[in-house]
């Protein structure tokens, strides 16, 4: 396992944890982190569209700025309402989002292969395939504490064909996301959204995929009635 690795997967555990924490401590606390969460990744963003726009066009850079506020202040509030409904939902969403993520790292490290966009030339497909697969992970895990135990917290829990469905949109979504912003990145020249992170760069660089994918998930299982 190479230094980079290490410390993605490191970073990975630390947010993990923290964000769990604080999910389980309180629910005022939780929305305190999503605020301090929201407010750094918009910071970051703005930084980067700052850097493209700002000069070239005032009116699209505001417009960025207005925007880029108000989905994140939707992003708090989806995540905010979906850990008042259930705290193991959610952290069940942030793991098939993280392990998307470590999945596509370790895929595209491992068998490198044809790339899959010229938006993000570290991107092949063969990393988007093992985002897939590692995001199914949660699933049967899932699947197993519900069948070998009498832990029944999650009532969807016996349904494994819509579980993995759900899994894979939700690696598709966090996909796209790192995509749309590894697009600003490098439209601003930038390789990492900022330097609070070890292995990852900024903030922004490692939730990237969550912005997105729980809003969508929220979309999702308002369709579903899930």
């Amino acid at each position: 396992m190479n230094l980079e690795l290490k410390k993605r997967i490191s970073t990975s555990i630390v947010l993990i944890i923290l964000i769990y924490v604080s999910i389980f401590i309180n629910l005022y606390v939780s929305l305190l982190a999503l605020i301090i969460i929201s407010i750094l990744s918009w910071f970051e963003f703005i930084k980067m569209t700052n850097k493209i726009y700002r000069v070239k066009n005032e009116f699209v850079a505001n417009l960025i700025l207005i925007l880029s506020a108000l989905y994140l202040t939707i992003f708090s509030g989806m995540s905010y309402y979906i850990i008042a409904i259930d705290k193991i939902y959610f952290s069940y969403i942030i793991l098939i989002c993280a392990l998307s993520d470590i999945g596509g790292f370790v895929f595209g490290k491992t068998f490198r292969g044809t790339k899959l966009t010229k938006i993000s030339p570290n991107k092949t497909i063969s990393g988007s395939f093992g985002s897939f697969i590692f995001a199914m992970m949660p699933c049967f895990i899932l699947k197993i504490i519900f069948l070998y135990t009498e832990i029944y917290f999650l009532s969807f829990a016996n349904n494994l064909l819509l579980n993995l469905m759900i899994c894979l949109f939700l690696s598709l979504v966090c996909q796209l996301g790192d995509l749309f912003i590894s697009y600003f990145k490098r439209l601003s020249d930038v390789k990492d959204t900022g330097k609070i992170l070890p292995g990852h760069g900024g903030l922004l660089d490692r939730i990237d995929g969550v912005i997105f994918a729980i809003p969508f998930f929220g979309i999702l299982g308002y369709l579903l009635n899930y």
